[in-house]
């Protein structure tokens, strides 16, 4: 199995059994599918009302995961898998035999045997899975042994103190002086590959990073990247994480140049691994932020994959009470909202058409009534569920700004309407919004009002604010024609 590549299917994570049965499918050869007598029901019988489906909700509705999923590796796709069986409640029969199907050409032999049991209600293992084992545990044996010497040596400090940058001399070091040959190198790569299958993912991830310091071969090395980059995930160690990022990213940028296609595909899977830091370690949020709204990951995102703009959407909204005065995060909105307004005709959903609602039509009342979808959408999302709330808190900050910068009298009841907050509730959040926004405005309780003072900025500052940029874009346009 390609680490980077090992899976290209399209299935996905509504709870209604006839899209879980997508996801089987396309894990189930026509021979396998005659075998089983656990399919999921048919599309003709759900059609003719032989099956249970729940109502569509607003998170089903918008449901990203069939665009998520082929783009990520059949390891980094279980999580997804086990957090819609949290949203099921009781594990789910399809979802079940979505793992099953997912997981069983994998070496992770004992859970998919559990997995077999539970869909079959059955205490018995099939002696296809102890057969499978016992080969299993038969090749552990053999890696270990055939890897031994070599793991030995780039765990000695001696030998390790003698490597170089130059790994063709580092190869003829070890070969010369330790035995070392091409074979036991390549044997590395092997093993990592072997026990991510088994879903020993830090185990994978020590022997891929070993084969890359040592691999002369590029395509082996850069598979490897990817395959360290998913152990990683999958260990949750954030930090080295974003420094395989950062390699990966090095890589599509340097050694795929020549071929934009393949870095068109190359970073798109980075854009959608990378929503597994994104949005679990805080510090990176920042980073893969400005690496999304650089110019050759906007572009992806732009031709290959637009969905990402509600996580893009979402991690600008969420950073609003970090950077919301800096000019870094003034750029970051104008973009979104731009990109968001340019892409409206190929994805929307309840995120990005708050944004529009709110910076394009500032049609305050459809942005109330999306930030509610909206809430929902979220909570259904396995990698935005835990901003919810942050989003929805972070959203009211915004209308509340933008309602207060148009108008000059505001009905304190008509913004808490807005808002979707009782009359205390709203007169607390604008004299607290007043407060940490520094505006201009005086609260009359008597009126129930708020007025609000906007000095109008003179004609030197307005010419100021719009030719500011002018000569960065001069210099960047007579660069491009120069070339």
């Amino acid at each position: 199995m390609n680490l980077k590549t090992a899976v290209q299917f399209r299935p996905s994570k509504t709870l209604k059994a006839h899209f879980l049965k997508e996801l089987i499918s396309r894990f189930v050869t026509p021979d396998q599918a005659a075998m089983t007598d656990n399919k999921p029901p048919t599309a003709e019988a759900i059609s003719n009302g032989e099956t249970h489906a729940a109502p569509t909700s607003i998170a089903q509705q918008y449901d990203l995961l069939p665009k998520l999923i082929p783009h990520l590796d059949r390891h980094l796709t279980f999580p997804l898998l086990e957090f819609l069986s949290g949203l099921e409640g009781d594990e789910n029969t399809d979802v079940l035999k979505a793992k099953y199907e997912l997981l069983k050409h994998t070496n992770m032999t004992d859970y998919v045997a559990s997995l077999w049991q539970e869909i079959n209600d059955s205490d018995d293992v099939p002696e296809e899975f102890v057969k499978k084992r016992e080969e299993v545990l038969q090749m552990l044996s053999l890696f270990t042994e055939e890897t031994k010497q070599i793991d030995e040596l780039l765990n000695d400090e001696s030998v390790v103190s003698n490597l170089r940058s130059d790994k063709v001399a580092n190869l003829k070091f070890l070969e010369q002086q330790h035995g070392v040959t091409t074979q036991m190198v390549d044997m590395l790569y092997d093993y990592g590959r072997f026990q991510y299958s088994c879903g020993s993912y830090a185990n994978a991830a020590h022997l891929l990073d070993q084969f890359r310091i040592l691999s002369t071969d590029n395509d082996k090395a850069s598979s490897a990247s990817w395959g360290k980059l998913a152990a990683d995930i999958l260990t949750t160690n954030w930090e080295v994480v974003m420094e395989e990022v950062n390699k990966v990213k090095e890589s599509i940028d340097t050694k795929l140049f020549n071929n934009p296609l393949a870095q068109l595909e190359h970073r798109t899977w980075l854009i959608h691994w990378t929503l597994f830091p994104f949005f679990n370690y805080e510090p990176a949020r920042d980073t893969i932020t400005e690496m999304l709204f650089s110019p050759s990951f906007i572009n992806t995102i732009q031709t290959n994959c637009p969905w990402i703009l509600r996580y893009l959407a979402t991690a600008v909204i969420t950073n609003r009470s970090r950077t919301r005065n800096t000019g870094a995060y003034q750029k970051q909105l104008k973009d979104l909202v731009r990109v968001v307004r340019q892409e409206g005709y190929e994805y929307n959903d309840p995120i990005t058409e708050f944004v529009k609602a709110l910076y394009v039509d500032f049609d305050f009342e459809e942005a109330q009534k999306k930030l509610t979808e909206a809430e929902e959408v979220l909570k259904g999302d396995f990698f935005l569920s835990a901003t919810a709330d942050a989003f929805v808190e972070a959203a009211r900050h915004l209308i509340s700004e933008s309602y207060c910068k148009i108008h000059q009298r505001i009905d304190i009841k008509d913004l808490s309407a807005r808002l979707g907050l009782n009359q205390d509730e709203g007169e607390k959040w604008i004299v607290n919004l007043i407060r940490d926004t520094r505006m201009d405005g005086k609260l009359d309780y008597k009126e129930g009002t708020v007025l609000m003072n906007h000095p109008a900025n003179s004609v030197y500052q307005q010419v100021i604010e719009r030719t500011k940029g002018s000569f960065f874009r001069t210099s960047v346009l007579s660069a491009a024609v120069a070339k």
